[in-house]
């Protein structure tokens, strides 16, 4: 590649995709701009400072940012002279669990004036089936290259996998196929080529498949709860030298940006005919009440003090959007419940140490399961409700 094709531009590049990705890119001797809308994060970035925890990406900000391979800016004029034009944007949904396209839609109308005929505009993020059609029709007079490479990566984890998996790569020319292909072969072992329709659901049926399997075993943990039973004890008797039980998951918070939002996409594709989406959204987003329920029945419950171990909606993270932890606690609070929280990432002026929160609750709930809060020492005078089976053996 020449040195104008080594330019490329990430657009909501301060973002926990964006981000991640042109740290991956600049290693390979990529010349980068992370654009964003976010201030906060681009002065971060610009400073070498990651603006959120995501393992491993600050030794390299640090190296690619001293070495001018990569910068944050809000400035769309960088486009221009950029051979790949990444979107990474997030694809959010509307109050009626529909995919809000509108947003998305204007930003390639947005886009327009910057592109031109040579370049290759990726799509990254997330989107419905039939969006990526859409978006072709917008930018077809200006640039034809389009192409889709959904994300695959786990939050927090994104630069040690990228290399590791396979990167899905479809396009409308066969020319942004080609370079596509090529451009993600610099950070992957692996390319796939497929079709945009295929790509797209791809995506959206990995993230369906996984949310759905924490509903069946959410679904379980509920069920043993009515039982007076131990969910982690059947689990592991259930896998136990069973090799067709071995992927179930532990029960917990299925949330976050990603996994319930994509699962409604697909949902809200076919009018919520296909019901497995909706009754896993309905599961699995109905676990901070069923906690609630089950507090109520201790005696005395509204006068107890309650701690909620964790915010975050993943473990080892520092990232609450769309965190259950969160809507927990917002539930113990509209009761007049006396609570308290602490994480272990998460910074908040509300938060204290964990062994303070400890010492001060009558009830604790573990809503993230930090692996600082295995080892933890609990006496058994207080109450603890573990739906992550933080303490169980494996």
């Amino acid at each position: 590649m020449n040195n104008k094709n080594k330019n490329i531009c990430i657009i909501g590049g301060a973002g926990h995709v964006g981000a991640p990705l042109g740290l991956s890119f600049s290693l390979k001797g990529f010349n980068v701009t992370l654009i964003d809308q976010n201030k906060k994060n681009i002065k971060s970035l610009n400073k070498k400072k990651m603006p959120f925890l995501e393992e491993g990406c600050e030794p390299i900000l640090k190296k690619m940012v001293k070495k001018k391979r990569i910068f944050a800016s809000n400035n769309f004029d960088f486009i221009k002279n950029s051979k790949f034009v990444i979107i990474c944007v997030g694809t959010p949904i509307n109050k009626n669990q529909k995919p809000e396209l509108k947003k998305f839609a204007q930003l390639f109308y947005n886009l327009k004036k910057y592109l031109h005929k040579n370049q290759i505009i990726i799509i990254r993020s997330s989107v419905s089936l039939g969006t990526c059609k859409k978006v072709y029709n917008i930018i077809k007079n200006k640039c034809k290259n389009l192409s889709y490479c959904p994300e695959r990566i786990a939050q927090g984890k994104s630069i040690k996998e990228l290399p590791k998996l396979s990167q899905i790569v479809s396009a409308y020319t066969n020319y942004a196929k080609t370079q596509s292909g090529n451009l993600f072969r610099k950070i992957s072992k692996k390319v796939i080529f497929t079709s945009i329709k295929e790509a797209e659901l791809i995506k959206l049926f990995s993230n369906a498949y996984r949310y759905i399997n924490f509903s069946i075993s959410n679904q379980f943990y509920m069920i043993c709860e009515k039982e007076n039973l131990n969910f982690f004890k059947i689990r592991r008797l259930m896998r136990d030298n069973y090799i067709r039980n071995e992927n179930l998951p532990k029960a917990g918070f299925a949330a976050g940006p990603c996994l319930p939002k994509d699962t409604l996409q697909l949902s809200s594709q076919y009018n919520h005919k296909f019901k497995l989406f909706k009754s896993a959204y309905s599961i699995n987003d109905g676990i901070p009440n069923f906690i609630i329920n089950k507090i109520s029945k201790i005696k005395n419950f509204k006068t107890k003090k309650i701690g909620v171990l964790g915010l975050a909606f993943k473990s080892g993270n520092d990232d609450i959007r769309d965190s259950l932890s969160i809507k927990l606690l917002k539930l113990l609070k509209s009761k007049g419940i006396k609570t308290f929280q602490s994480d272990e990432y998460y910074k908040n002026k509300n938060n204290i140490d964990k062994k303070n929160l400890i010492k001060r609750s009558d009830i604790i709930i573990i809503a993230t399961p930090h692996k600082q809060y295995k080892n933890l020492k609990i006496h058994k005078s207080k109450i603890v409700i573990d739906i992550w089976g933080t303490f169980e053996k494996e």
